[in-house]
C-alpha cells in the first residue's frame, strides 16, 4: 500500500520545501513528488499539517534511556527499552553503547545486540564499545579496574557482530596501527577516544583506517601550542568524523564554534552520550556500583566528573542551532545525513530520498516530536 505524506515543509538538499509529497511503499520511500502531481490522487494520504518532516535521527553513541543502563542488563529487552526513550525525541536509528567493562560483558552485550537486529528491533543498527582499550589518564568516569590492552582474544571478539555496525572507540595509543588495520579491514568503524596520543600517534592511526573521534574535546589530549594533541589532530584532518555532545555543558560552545570553522562541516555528527535518565523523571542512577546524580542537566559522580549526558538527540539538535549558529538544516542533517555516511549507511539512511529508508520524523517548528516512523512503521502505542 502507498502511502503520501503531504502538506508539510520536506528536508531536501535545498533546504525546507513545501509543496511535496513523499510517497512510502512498506519500508521504503519510493519518490518524491509535487503535491499536485495527478499520481498523488487516491493515494492514502497522511496529513503533516504545514509541520516538519525530517529524516530520521541516528545516534551513535547512546549508554542508556528509559532508565536502563546497557552495561547493566545487556539484552534484547534492555536494547528495546533504550530505542523506544529515544525515539519519542526523533531518534530512529542508535547504537546501544557499552560503557568499559569485563571482556564476558562485551561479549553478552554484542550477543544481545545480534538477537536484537534478529529479532527486527526497531531503531538497533548495531553496537559502540566504548572501551575497555583506553587510556587510563584519560578514563573520565570509566573504571580504570576495567580498563586492558588489545589483543588477539579483544580483535575476534570486537568483529564478531554480523549484520550491524561495529564502532569501537579506543586510544590508538594503547595498541598498535596494525591491530587498526586490522579492525578496519574486518568492517569495524574505529574511533579514538578517552587518550592521550599525540598528534604523531593519531597520524599514523588515521593512515591505519582511524574513523572518527568520539566526542570531541573530551576525555582526550586537548590543542597546545607545542603538542596539537589529538584535538589538534582531529581538527586538522579533513576526513575523518567527530562525533559533538553539544548541551552546552561538556563543551562550552565558543569551542565548538571554532572548531566547525577549521573543517567540512559534514564531519561533524551529534551524539548524546546519553544515560538512563533520558526520558524519565527520575534524577539518579546507578552505574557500576556508582550513585550518578543528574543535577542542572549534568549527570555527575561522587567526585563531579561528568558521567555521560542527560540530553536527547531533539535538544540536541535544538542547542546547535541556538549554540553553534547553524542553520536548522544543517543541524537535521548532523543528526542523520552525516552519522549515516560515517556508519557506511548513507545509501539506506539520513535523506528523504526515493530508495531510502521510510525512516521519519514529523516535528513542530520548536523540534517538539509528533510523530515518527522506523522503516514505514509508527511507534508502538505505551504500554
Amino acid at each position: 500500500m502507498l502511502l503520501a505524506f503531504v502538506n508539510g515543509r520536506v528536508l531536501q538538499p535545498a533546504g525546507f520545501t513545501a509543496g511535496l509529497a513523499v510517497i512510502v511503499e512498506g519500508s521504503r520511500i519510493v519518490d518524491v513528488l509535487a503535491q499536485d502531481d495527478p499520481r498523488v490522487r487516491g493515494l492514502m494520504q497522511h496529513d503533516l499539517r504545514g509541520q516538519l518532516l525530517l529524516p530520521g535521527f541516528l545516534d551513535t553513541q547512546v549508554n542508556g534511556g528509559g532508565g536502563v543502563l546497557f552495561n547493566d542488563n545487556p539484552g534484547v529487552e534492555s536494547i528495546h527499552a533504550i530505542g523506544r526513550a529515544h525515539r519519542r525525541f526523533g531518534t530512529t536509528g542508535f547504537l546501544p553503547t557499552l560503557i568499559s567493562d569485563d571482556l564476558h560483558v562485551v561479549e553478552n552485550a554484542i550477543a544481545a545486540v545480534q538477537a536484537a537486529i534478529d529479532a527486527g528491533t526497531p531503531g538497533v543498527l548495531g553496537i559502540h564499545i566504548e572501551g575497555p582499550f583506553l587510556n587510563a589518564e584519560r578514563r573520565g568516569v570509566h573504571d580504570a579496574a576495567k580498563l586492558r590492552e588489545l589483543d588477539e582474544t579483544g580483535l575476534q571478539l570486537l568483529t564478531s557482530l554480523h549484520g550491524g555496525k561495529t564502532v569501537i572507540t579506543l586510544a590508538p595509543e594503547m595498541t598498535t596501527p596494525q591491530m587498526i588495520r586490522r579492525l578496519s579491514d574486518a568492517g569495524v568503524i574505529v574511533s579514538a577516544g578517552h587518550s592521550n596520543a599525540s598528534y604523531t600517534e593519531i597520524r599514523a592511526a588515521l593512515t591505519q583506517g582511524l574513523r572518527g573521534f568520539t566526542h570531541l574535546f573530551n576525555a582526550m589530549s586537548q590543542l597546545t601550542g607545542r603538542e596539537p594533541g589529538v584535538v589538534g589532530a582531529a581538527l586538522d584532518d579533513p576526513t575523518s568524523w567527530c562525533g559533538i555532545i553539544v548541551d552546552g555543558l561538556h563543551v562550552d560552545p565558543v569551542a565548538l564554534r571554532i572548531a566547525l570553522r577549521s573543517r567540512p562541516h559534514d564531519r561533524f555528527m551529534l551524539v548524546t552520550d546519553a544515560m538512563p535518565s533520558v526520558g524519565i523523571d527520575g534524577n539518579e542512577f546507578m552505574l557500576q556500583g556508582r550513585r550518578i546524580i543528574v543535577r542542572d542537566g549534568r549527570c555527575l559522580d561522587e567526585n563531579g566528573t561528568l558521567a555521560g549526558s542527560h540530553l536527547s538527540m531533539s535538544e540536541a539538535i535544538a542547542n546547535a542551532q541556538q549554540m553553534l549558529h547553524l542553520d536548522l538544516a544543517q543541524c537535521v542533517r548532523m543528526a542523520s545525513e552525516y552519522p549515516a555516511t560515517f556508519l557506511g549507511l548513507d545509501g539506506e539512511l539520513g535523506k528523504i530520498a526515493p530508495g531510502y529508508r521510510a525512516s521519519l520524523v514529523q516535528t513542530d517548528d520548536q523540534l517538539n516530536v509528533i510523530e515518527t516512523w522506523i522503516d514505514g512503521r509508527t511507534a508502538e502505542p505505551d504500554r
